[in-house]
C-alpha cells in the first residue's frame, strides 16, 4: 500500500535521491570498468571507487529514510490529519 502523499515523497525525499544516485553508480560501474580496461591493465582503484560510492549512497539512503523530514512528513509524521 502506498503512502497517501507518494508523489510528494518521490519529489522531495532524500532517500529517493540517494537511491537514484546509487543506481547511477551501480549502472556506470561496469561501463567504467570496461572503458578503464582499455586504458590500463589494472583498474582496481576505479572499481573500488565506484563500489565505495554506491555503498555510501545506499547507506545514506537508509539513514535518510528514517530521519524525520519536515517538508514531507509535516506535523503528524506523514499521516493525514484524519488519521492523527
Amino acid at each position: 500500500m502506498l503512502v497517501h502523499n507518494w508523489r510528494e515523497v518521490l519529489k522531495r525525499a532524500w532517500s529517493i535521491r540517494f537511491m537514484a544516485l546509487a543506481l547511477i553508480f551501480i549502472v556506470l560501474e561496469p561501463v567504467t570498468n570496461f572503458a578503464a580496461a582499455a586504458w590500463m591493465p589494472r583498474n582496481l582503484y576505479i572499481q573500488l571507487a565506484m563500489s565505495v560510492a554506491s555503498g555510501l549512497l545506499t547507506a545514506a539512503a537508509i539513514v535518510a529514510r528514517i530521519v524525520f523530514q519536515q517538508q514531507i512528513s509535516g506535523e503528524l509524521n506523514g499521516k493525514p490529519p484524519s488519521e492523527g
